[in-house]
């Protein structure tokens, strides 16, 4: 099968499309014939600094596609049906296989990137909300990076629950998209300063949560806290270490909550919370943003076109 793979870190140029052995299929998984990789912000943090466990890694967390092949374990499975997948690799593959209970259904008529976008972006902006941030009817938060993939989750999801949403962008027209999707308050980062916005919008109080999956920001999201506030941060989009002083967090009491899906997805209470998702996105009750579409032999040019511009929603590799 044609893979994407890598031999160490580095920028997207170590990325090779090449050949590599198809993979077997284990006795509790499935394999999948992929149709869409939803590129992840994590499969470019990876490929950018963590050396893979041999040459030829394949790298990738989400694809979705066909089952070709079911093992002797899995019953709930079978040769045929749409799922979509996540793992810590493999996605960028014509070929993947991986552990049924990393799988989700696909409902009918649901276009496969969005089977393929919605599960980590959904699961992990649900989780940061509700699971983590006790997101209740009437508060106020904020979404940092509000038009990525988790973000433009977020604004969504936070706005079905009856809170009001503010979200940091770059640039009116993506506020403008998302103002659509239940943005209240877009704040272009690029055109004001985003903290003195927040407080003069939430009349000094500040918001009662805020969702930062940039990293880069936490020390201002903190600054946009109320007094005994919840702040869940999430990934780091934005640099490869996380700093920050708590001593003024500690003041206020207010409380810091991580979130890592890569442990959560399989849980499930969240895998449940992502199928109800998937069937909701199907009836059109959400709307997953896709920003572009390459082919997967383009996912060098792909990752490039992901770190040097500001996303609407995910990008998506297509096989085929």
């Amino acid at each position: 099968m044609k893979a994407v793979v890598y031999d160490q870190p580095g920028s997207p140029d170590v990325l090779r499309y090449t050949d590599v052995p198809d993979p077997v299929c284990p006795p509790n998984g499935v394999v999948i014939r992929v149709e869409t990789v939803a590129l992840e912000r994590g499969d470019l943090i990876n490929r950018a600094s963590s050396s893979p466990p041999y040459p030829g890694y394949v790298l990738g967390y989400a694809a979705a596609g066909e089952v070709v092949s079911v093992g002797c374990d899995v019953h709930d499975r079978k040769v045929g049906q749409k799922v979509t997948s996540f793992d810590v690799s493999g996605s960028h593959a014509e070929l993947r296989a991986v552990a049924a209970s990393k799988t989700w259904l696909v409902p009918k008529g649901l276009d496969m990137a969005i089977a393929a976008a919605l599960p980590i972006a959904y699961g992990t902006a649900h989780h940061c909300l509700f699971a983590r941030g006790g997101l209740k009817r009437g508060e106020a938060v904020l979404i940092q990076a509000a038009a990525g993939g988790v973000g433009s989750a977020a604004v969504q999801l936070a706005h079905q629950a009856g809170a009001t949403v503010l979200g940091t962008v770059s640039g009116v027209e993506r506020g403008k998209y998302l103002a659509a999707l239940g943005l209240d308050h877009a704040i272009d980062r690029r055109r004001v300063d985003v903290v003195e916005t927040v407080m003069r919008l939430t009349e000094a109080r500040g918001v009662d949560l805020v969702v930062d999956p940039v990293g880069t920001t936490m020390q201002d999201s903190l600054r946009m806290l109320r007094s005994e506030g919840r702040l869940v941060f999430v990934g780091n989009a934005g640099g490869p270490t996380l700093q920050v002083e708590l001593w003024p967090a500690l003041q206020a009491n207010q409380s810091l909550f991580g979130v890592f899906m890569g442990t959560q997805l399989e849980k499930p209470e969240v895998h449940q919370t992502v199928s109800r998702m998937l069937e909701q996105a199907a009836d059109g009750g959400l709307e997953v943003l896709i920003d572009r579409t390459f082919p997967l032999a383009d996912a060098a040019q792909a990752h490039a076109y992901v770190e040097g511009n500001p996303m609407l929603g995910r990008v998506v590799l297509v096989c085929g």
